[in-house]
This record gives structure tokens, C-alpha cells and sequence, in this order.
């Protein structure tokens, strides 16, 4: 992919530079952050297409607070985040060859606004095909993601006594019950 690219649609309802050139991080560092490889522009299409589109379709647009993640821009992305599992990478390889993050696939995280984040886990957890799922709390973005394993996981981050917060598995009915 070229930047000449960048404004070419992915979706019905984005172009690539909208998940491509997103989120606080790049906003600051501006480094390059273009996917090398023909699988990660599939996989943000198939993103675009099997997620996104639809979740802006029942809920309005979204406003996506991370997208793809090239090696040069997580650098700079402070706090805990994994590379090596959080799909934001796609399918870029690292120097020796080997994927960045092994589940391959693709990651967005995106909040509605005036939406509880929890109804649209609810929604994408009844009928969307997505990989993982993860729930921050209600005023927070959700990380979602679709990939090769198709595993419907789906993580709340709990506040646990210690006041962090900690994963923990959940069922689509969990979820349905609490924000249904």
C-alpha cells in the first residue's frame, strides 16, 4: 500500500487513511504507518466490511481510536498494549520473518458516542464474525477483531479488589444480560 492509496474506500462506510491514520498516538508522532503487506490491506477491508460497516449501519458512525499498528508506530504507543497479540499489526512480519502478532487477522477499537460500549459488544456478540471482543467499560472504546481462528472470544476487563483492571472471559449471554 502507497499513501496514494490511503484515500481509496475500505467499506462502505471508510477509507483506509480512516484506520490507518488514527488515534492519539499517531496524531503525536506522525511516523509512517503503512501496511507492507497485500494480507494486512485484505484483512482491513474484511474489517471494514465484516464489522465496521455493519455496526455503523444499526449504530451511526463511530469514531475509531486505533486501527492498524505498523511496528514503527506502536513504538511510541505508551502503556500496555501487545503487539504480539492484540492483532493491530495485521499480517506484518517482523525483521526475521515471522509475524508480529501470530493470531493474524486485524483490530480496531472504536467508541460511539452516546452509545454504552457494553449494547455494541452485546450486538457484535449476536451476530457479527468476529475473533476477539474486548469490553473496557461502558464510556470506553471496545477492541474488536477479525482473524483466521474465528474465535468469538470475548473479554471484560473487570476491576479486580486491587483496583486494576482484569480480564476475564465471558459468555455472549454475560453479555446480553448485563447490557441487553
Amino acid at each position: 500500500m502507497t499513501a496514494d492509496d490511503l484515500d481509496r474506500p475500505c467499506g462502505r462506510h471508510f477509507t483506509f487513511r480512516q484506520l490507518i491514520e488514527v488515534g492519539e498516538t499517531w496524531r503525536r508522532v506522525r511516523v509512517p504507518n503503512l501496511p507492507e503487506r497485500r494480507e494486512t490491506v485484505a484483512a482491513l477491508r474484511r474489517l471494514a466490511e465484516e464489522i465496521l460497516d455493519p455496526v455503523a449501519d444499526s449504530f451511526g458512525l463511530m469514531e475509531i481510536t486505533y486501527g492498524f499498528a505498523s511496528w514503527q508506530l506502536t513504538r511510541y504507543v505508551p502503556g500496555r498494549i501487545d503487539p504480539t497479540r492484540d492483532q493491530h499489526a495485521g499480517y506484518e512480519l517482523r525483521l526475521d520473518g515471522r509475524p508480529i502478532c501470530p493470531r493474524l487477522g486485524q483490530a480496531a477499537d472504536f467508541c460511539i458516542p452516546g452509545v454504552c460500549s457494553g449494547v455494541l459488544c452485546v450486538s457484535i456478540a449476536a451476530s457479527l464474525p468476529f475473533d476477539r471482543l474486548y469490553f473496557y467499560g461502558r464510556d470506553r472504546p471496545i477492541h474488536v477483531s477479525v482473524g483466521p481462528d474465528e474465535s468469538r472470544a470475548i473479554i471484560v476487563m473487570l476491576e479486580g479488589p486491587s483496583g486494576r483492571r482484569v480480564p476475564q472471559k465471558k459468555s455472549a449471554r454475560w453479555l446480553a444480560e448485563h447490557f441487553g
